[in-house]
């Protein structure tokens, strides 16, 4: 088991060092967005159902469910709900929008360094070239397959947090 690990890590290692250091800016937006997507699935599946429960309680004890007041009560306890559901939801889609431009910004990296390899020793040497080309194709593959992974999720996420969202409605009646 130790030894997979160990070769996990190497070959890890060997992908970023050969992607270049975009790939190392990639893998910190990839970090922080699946933070914020977990953080925020675990709000709308534990969390929110509490407040839903709370909001709800409190709407069920008021006496008065049907004035105009206690519609704009009703109104702002939802919106409350909804502000602190969709919280980092934005946060969350623009750090996925930014993974394929960052693939994007190590395509054009490594093509400079081909480019500058290029200038120094002329076209005649495909090895020396070789890296440089591995610098512009990894992160690119990289930034789209971390903006797919972030497109599932956060759509999957925003998904059920329009579904929570309705259900609290839902769950208070205005007569």
């Amino acid at each position: 088991m130790m030894l997979f690990l160990i070769e996990l890590w190497e070959s890890v290692r060997d992908f970023m060092n050969t992607g270049g250091v975009v790939l190392n800016w990639l893998a910190l937006v990839l970090f922080i967005m699946w933070v914020l997507m977990i953080e925020r699935y675990m709000y709308v599946t534990s969390a929110f159902p509490k407040l839903v429960k709370d909001i709800v309680a409190n709407w069920d004890a008021r006496e008065d469910t049907t004035s105009w007041y206690a519609h704009r009560i009703r109104e702002a306890w939802i919106s409350q709900a909804n502000e602190k559901l969709n919280a980092r939801m934005q946060l969350i889609k623009t750090l996925v929008a930014v993974c394929p431009l960052m693939g994007l910004l190590g395509t054009v990296t490594g093509m400079v360094h081909v480019f500058e390899i290029m200038a120094n020793t002329g076209t005649g040497n495909p090895r020396l070239m070789a890296s440089g080309i591995s610098m512009a194709t990894i992160p690119t593959m990289a930034g789209m397959v971390a903006a797919l992974s972030g497109v599932f999720f956060s759509s999957r996420l925003e998904a059920k947090v329009k579904v929570a969202s309705h259900r609290l409605v839902d769950s208070m009646p205005h007569h």
